[in-house]
C-alpha cells in the first residue's frame, strides 16, 4: 500500500496509507487511513493536494463539511466495498 507521511507543527511523522485518489475540478484529492491494515472500522481522511511556493507537493486535510460531503460520495463511488461515514 502507497503512503505519504504527514509532519505536525511539533516536527512528528505520521504515515497515512493512500486508499484511493481522484482529481475534482482540477484539484487531486486522496482518501487515505492512518492504519496499514484493511480493519472494518478503519478512520479515513480526505487530503487535498496543494503546491507550495518551492512547488513542492503538500497535502492538508479537507476540512469544509460541504466539501467533504461531496468528496466522500466520489469516494464511495470509486470504491464499490466502502461506506464513508461522517
Amino acid at each position: 500500500m502507497q503512503s505519504i507521511n504527514f509532519i505536525t507543527d511539533e516536527g512528528e511523522e505520521i504515515p497515512f496509507y493512500i486508499i484511493e485518489q481522484t482529481t475534482l475540478a482540477g484539484k487531486d484529492f486522496l482518501l487515505v487511513t492512518d492504519s496499514d491494515t484493511q480493519e472494518d472500522e478503519a478512520q479515513v481522511y480526505i487530503m487535498q493536494e496543494i503546491s507550495d511556493q518551492d512547488d513542492q507537493t503538500i497535502y492538508e486535510f479537507v476540512e469544509d463539511e460541504a466539501q467533504l460531503e461531496a468528496l466522500s460520495k466520489v469516494f464511495e463511488e470509486l470504491l464499490d466495498d466502502v461506506n464513508i461515514q461522517m
